[in-house]
């Protein structure tokens, strides 16, 4: 949900001054701000994969954040705790131009947990309580210009809920089916609680990624996009010295795929949810020749895959 962030990140924390009332058990999505201001929006379906059709009068300025469901869904209603797959279409209130479109893309996932309750409650109780296929209209307010800069117009954000989801739980352990890897790699063992030790003798450098499961998980697949969840042990190929191990911070590692080296990303992309997987891991697909600390060269993990989203 990076690209989304990234479009209602200013609109979220202006919404956390003007939250509303609490979500009950089984809400109603919830209206704020001034919603008189969307009385003219109209919105023409487009098929699928494909952005609504907007017209509203122009131009659209909101002094406060303005959030409301334009058409009603008949799917199930959103409910708390759950993901809401959403797509947006962001315009600019003045003239109605595009600035940014998800809809031909992969609906984004928007959890309604309490952090997003506690930042922007009115984002959330908008939600809340949406029936999937529903499309909300979101107005964050202009801005005006800073030192040396241009004011900033009304932006209107369509919002279309295409499907929602129980969040799946994190995993304490892998859990799935045992993997005998091929011979030649390196062997992994438990000690005895369970956490895995790695032994790289007489294995030969890799010349490109190895990515063996040893549990395959039944859990969902993961995305290059996602967010994991992770026990793991790293050890340099030559000598089998530990430099990393979230086993021995004593709690599990959360980061989004993108944001680590391409050995984990290439490696753990397309695995899934439980599974137990061995990385051996070329220098070049690591930290190159310079290395980052202890882990130089060739590099060796085990990697728990506990939780996706």
């Amino acid at each position: 949900m990076r690209r989304l962030l990234a479009i209602l990140l200013p609109g979220l924390l202006l919404l956390t001054a003007c939250g509303g009332p609490t979500a009950e058990p089984e809400p109603t999505s919830m209206s704020a701000g001034e919603t008189a201001k969307f009385d003219s929006l109209k919105l023409t379906d487009n098929g699928d994969k494909k952005a609504p059709g907007v017209e509203f009068t122009k131009p659209l300025e909101v002094s406060e954040p303005t959030v409301k469901v334009i058409t009603e869904g008949s799917g199930e209603t959103v409910k708390a705790n759950q993901v809401a797959n959403i797509s947006v279409l962001a315009l600019n209130g003045t003239d109605g131009s595009t600035l940014e479109d998800t809809f031909p893309n992969e609906p984004e996932a928007l959890e309604l947990n309490e952090e997003l309750k506690t930042g922007s409650e009115v984002i959330y109780n908008a939600f809340v309580g949406a029936k999937v296929g529903s499309s909300l209209a979101l107005a964050v307010p202009g801005q005006a210009a800073a030192a040396g800069g241009e004011a900033q117009p009304t932006q209107l954000l369509v919002i279309k809920v295409i499907s929602a989801e129980d969040v799946a739980p994190v995993l304490e352990k892998p859990e799935g089916e045992a993997v005998t890897p091929p011979p030649g790699l390196p062997k992994v063992t438990e000690n005895g609680e369970g956490i895995p030790e790695i032994n790289v003798e007489g294995v030969a450098a890799p010349t490109e990624l190895v990515s063996q499961d040893l549990i395959k998980g039944n859990g969902a697949t993961v995305k290059e996009t996602d967010t994991l969840t992770v026990n793991y042990v790293g050890v340099t190929l030559a000598g089998g010295t530990k430099f990393d191990s979230s086993f021995d911070r004593g709690e599990p590692a959360s980061f989004p795929l993108t944001g680590v080296i391409k050995g984990w990303t290439q490696g753990l992309a397309g695995k899934t949810v439980g599974s137990r997987v061995l990385l051996v891991i070329p220098k070049d697909l690591a930290y190159g020749d310079a290395g980052q600390g202890e882990a130089k060269g060739d590099l060796v993990f085990v990697v728990d895959i506990l939780g996706a989203k």
